[in-house]
């Protein structure tokens, strides 16, 4: 069974906290299966943004929930972030959005290889 996206949102942010990382919750979406993305802005003008990883790499890798970046760069501006979360938002309106302010860029998440 499959940790709630509340559960899930709530314990990142507990975990980024614990790590001296600032993170909010910009967007509630549905509590029992909201898709998640996660932006991490350097506050320098780049930032990245993170999205589920297709079902198919998770079941392969064991691992609840894994990310992949949504863009091939490393780092973006942080304009085209917030313009892929308007593209995203319009095609799930369900989705949840949690927002990470770190300089080092730190994620916290799982990523697919």
């Amino acid at each position: 069974m499959r940790l709630r996206a509340d559960i899930w949102v709530s314990a990142y942010i507990r975990r980024c906290a614990v790590e001296n990382a600032v993170a909010v919750l910009r967007r509630r979406g549905a509590a029992e299966a909201g898709a998640i993305f996660v932006k991490v802005d350097r506050l320098d003008g780049r930032a990245a943004l993170f999205g589920p990883a297709p079902q198919t790499e998770t079941a392969e890798h064991g691992i609840e929930r894994l990310w992949t970046r949504l863009h091939r760069e490393a780092w973006i501006d942080p304009a085209a972030a917030e313009e892929r979360l308007r593209k995203e938002i319009a095609f799930d309106s369900d989705l949840w959005i949690v927002e990470v302010e770190d300089r080092e860029g730190r994620n916290f998440l799982d990523l697919a290889p």
